[in-house]
């Protein structure tokens, strides 16, 4: 992650610049299913369906991550780790900004990779 300083209304004022999103690999994805068990199956469920112990007391529910058309942000990898990185206001996804840049990528990746729903079928789900 590097920060940049701009000049905007005569101030200095830094500014984020992340880095290019790393290349999905098999490891990322590892690493991926690892948080995912930690930071979000209490709420999104093992499935990924929104049916977690935490989610159930929820509302709105969590995010079944199956729906691709209900994503807040969008479902593409670097809209699910906007998500992650910036949380969804007035709901209880929280910004997950602790995470290192990297596991938020694997994040993202896993959660698309693993549970979005090709030809009907969600990935996650057996």
């Amino acid at each position: 992650m590097k920060i940049a300083l701009a000049l905007g209304s005569a101030l200095l004022v830094p500014v984020l610049a992340l880095a290019a999103p790393p290349q999905k690999s098999p490891e990322l994805l590892g690493k991926g299913k690892t948080s995912f068990t930690t930071n979000c199956v209490l709420c999104h469920g093992e499935k990924g369906d929104g049916n977690g112990p935490a989610g159930a007391q929820m509302n709105p529910k969590p995010r079944d991550f199956s729906d691709v058309k209900s994503y807040k942000n969008g479902s593409k990898p670097e809209q699910i780790f906007k998500t992650l990185a910036e949380g969804i206001p007035g709901s209880a996804m929280v910004p997950f900004a602790h995470l290192s840049e990297e596991e938020r990528w694997a994040l993202a990746y896993y959660v698309a990779d693993t549970f979005h729903k090709p030809a009907g079928k969600a990935k996650g789900k057996k």
